[in-house]
C-alpha cells in the first residue's frame, strides 16, 4: 500500500518522555487468536533506538509487508502510466493516471475512515491488500479498457488511506504509545522515501525486461505477499469501537470530532501546511532544469535531493536524539524547514539548488516529535479515523500544492514560484506554530489543575 510519508519534507507522504520500553498491551487489547500470545515489550537495558523496534516480532512483519507492497506500488504507478500512454498516445491521460494516485485519497479518507476503528485492524489490513491485488489483477487483462484502468487506479487510491490509517493506529497497539511508536513510524517513513529512490529505478529495469502489463503483474504478487505477512505475523486484536450505525455517518462523525478538537486540528495542520508548499520544487523540477540549461541527469538529481535530505535527517534524529530532544525541535525545525526554498529567488545553479533541496528535505526532522504529540492528543477510540484523516489530508494537500504550483508557473517564472512557496509557506507555518504553542500551553495548564 502507499506510504506513510510525503514525497517531500513534510511528514507525509504523510503527514510523535525518557527513552525506554513501550508499555505492554492492556488485557482487553490482547490477542483473540489462540495461536498467538501477546508479545512482551523490550526490557530496560535492552537494545535501544531502531534496534528496539525491530526486536518486536509483529513490527518486523508490518515492516516487511510495507516494504513489499510499497515497492510494488511504485513500480505499478510507473508501468500503468507507460501503459496508458502506449494505448492512447495522450500525455494528458498519462499524467492523469499518475495524478489519480492523489485525488481519491480525500474520498477514501473521509467516507471510509470509520472502517479503521469499527473492524479489527488485522482484518482491515488484509482485506485492503486483497482488494488492491484484485484491482491490479484486472488491470493486467488486455481486454480492460483505458477508462477501466483509470477507475481501478482510483479504487486502489481510495483504499490506500484506510489501509495506512489502520496500520498507523495499529502501531500504537504493537509498539505502545511511547518512543517505540515514534521510531516505528520513522522507519516506515524512511522506507517510503527510499522507495522513491529505488522503486522508480527498479521499475525502469522491469520495463526494460517486461511489458507494462508484465511489470504490473509483479504488484499483484507484492499485495498478496503483504496480505500473507500481515495475516500470519500480527495478532488479531478486537475493534476499537462497536458502533452499529451507518459507516458513512460514523466516518463523518469521526472527522468532525477530530477536526473539532482545537488541539488535534492544530497538529493536523502542522503536518499538512508545510507539505502543501514544499512540493513546488518537485512539481516544477523539469521546467526549472530547462530554465537553467541542465540536462536529464540534473533533473534526476533535483527529483531525489529532498528525499536524500529527508532520509539523512530522520536517521540522525531517530538515532542521535532522545524523545525530549525530538519534542523540543518540532516547532523550531518546522519554522525553518521551508526557508531554503527562498534561495530560488536568485535563480541559483545546480549546486546551490541541490543544496537548498537537501536542506528542505531535512526539514522532515520535526515530524518525528510531532508524531508523538499527535498520538498523545487523539483519544484511542478515534485513533484509526484520525490517522486515516491525517493520511488522506496529507496526500490531498500535496496534490493540490503540485497543481497550484503548476498553475502559478503559467504566469510567473518557475524560480519565483518556488521562492514564493518557500516564503508564503514559512509565514503560514509560523502563524500555525503560534496556535499550536498556545494550545499546548493551555493543555498542560489544564492537566496541572
Amino acid at each position: 500500500m502507499p506510504s506513510d510519508s510525503t514525497t517531500t519534507a513534510g511528514t507525509p507522504r504523510d503527514p510523535s518522555a525518557a527513552e525506554g520500553p513501550s508499555p505492554a498491551l492492556p488485557p482487553e487489547r490482547a490477542s483473540s487468536d489462540p495461536g498467538h500470545a501477546p508479545e512482551a515489550a523490550p526490557r530496560p537495558g535492552g537494545p535501544g533506538g531502531y534496534r528496539a523496534v525491530f526486536a518486536v516480532r509483529e513490527f518486523r512483519a508490518v515492516f516487511a509487508a510495507h516494504l513489499l507492497s510499497l515497492l510494488g506500488v511504485v513500480v505499478s504507478e510507473l508501468a500503468l502510466t507507460v501503459l496508458v500512454y502506449d494505448l492512447t498516445g495522450s500525455p494528458l491521460l498519462s499524467a492523469l493516471t499518475f495524478a489519480l494516485g492523489f485525488l481519491p485519497y480525500i474520498v477514501g479518507g473521509t467516507l471510509f475512515a470509520g472502517v479503521a476503528d469499527r473492524y479489527p485492524a488485522r482484518r482491515v489490513l488484509v482485506t485492503c491488500d486483497l482488494v488492491c491485488a484484485g484491482c491490479v489483477a484486472v488491470m493486467v487483462f488486455p481486454a480492460t479498457p483505458v477508462w477501466g484502468l483509470l477507475v481501478l487506479r482510483c479504487v486502489v487510491a481510495a483504499v490506500a488511506p484506510v489501509f495506512t490509517g489502520t496500520r498507523t493506529a495499529a502501531l500504537a497497539d504493537i509498539l505502545g504509545e511511547g518512543d517505540l511508536y515514534v521510531l516505528g513510524r520513522s522507519l516506515l517513513r524512511l522506507v517510503s522515501q527510499s522507495a522513491l529512490l529505488v522503486g522508480f529505478g527498479a521499475g525502469g529495469v522491469l520495463l526494460a525486461a517486461l511489458s507494462p502489463r508484465g511489470a504490473i503483474t509483479v504488484t499483484v504478487l507484492t499485495f498478496l505477499c503483504s496480505a500473507a505477512l500481515l495475516r500470519l505475523g500480527t495478532l488479531d486484536r478486537p475493534a476499537r469501537t462497536t458502533g452499529g450505525g451507518a459507516l458513512l455517518g460514523e466516518s463523518l462523525a469521526g472527522a468532525r470530532a477530530v477536526l473539532g478538537d482545537r488541539r488535534v486540528r492544530g497538529l493536523l495542520l502542522l503536518f499538512w501546511v508545510p507539505a502543501f508548499f514544499v512540493v513546488a520544487p518537485e512539481a516544477l523540477a523539469a521546467p526549472y532544469a530547462d530554465a537553467i540549461g541542465a540536462g536529464p541527469a540534473a533533473l534526476g538529481l533535483l527529483m531525489c535531493a529532498m528525499a536524500v535530505g529527508h532520509i539523512g535527517a530522520e536517521l540522525y534524529v531517530g538515532t542521535a536524539l532522545g524523545p525530549r530532544a525530538r519534542s523540543r525541535i518540532v516547532l523550531p525545525v518546522a519554522a525553518l524547514g521551508l526557508l531554503p526554498l527562498v534561495l530560488y529567488a536568485f535563480r541559483p545553479g545546480m549546486a546551490l539548488t541541490v543544496g537548498a533541496l537537501v536542506l528542505a528535505g531535512a526539514g522532515a526532522a520535526y515530524v518525528i516529535g510531532l508524531d508523538q504529540w499527535f498520538v498523545e492528543a487523539v483519544p484511542e477510540e478515534l485513533r484509526g479515523r484520525a490517522m486515516t484523516l491525517l493520511t488522506a489530508g496529507l496526500m490531498t494537500v500535496q496534490g493540490l500544492g503540485m497543481a497550484l504550483a503548476g498553475l502559478a508557473a503559467e504566469f510567473l517564472p518557475v524560480h519565483q514560484v518556488v521562492a514564493y512557496s518557500g516564503a508564503i509557506g514559512t509565514v503560514c507555518t509560523l502563524l500555525l506554530i503560534v496556535e499550536v504553542r498556545r494550545t499546548r500551553v493551555r493543555y498542560r495548564s489544564a492537566r496541572q489543575c
